[in-house]
């Protein structure tokens, strides 16, 4: 009885340990969206700008078109996001 208690245990611990990684595996490094931001605003005129509501959307829709200008067809999301006057959110 008590190897099977010490087993079932051990089994438990593995089994909590895998949903675990399971859920920090769909988490974004920190860096992933500065990274992404900085190569997407590198040639804007005003770049703090750029990188602000750059950050804002890839944080919501958890990714950035390649490129410095156009390709929101690559996100969806990104895409779609407007502002308060309708017009688009993210460069």
């Amino acid at each position: 009885m008590k190897k099977f208690a010490s087993t079932l245990v051990l089994f438990v611990l593995l089994v909590s340990f895998s949903f675990l990684q399971v859920s920090m595996a769909g988490a974004e490094p920190s860096g992933f969206c500065d990274s992404k931001c900085q190569a997407r605003c590198a040639k804007a005129g005003v770049q703090d700008r750029c990188l602000k509501y750059c950050n804002v959307c890839c944080k919501e829709c958890k990714c950035v078109p390649s490129g410095t200008y156009g390709r929101k067809d690559e996100c969806p999301c990104y895409r779609d996001k407007l502002n308060s006057k309708g017009k688009p959110k993210c460069p």
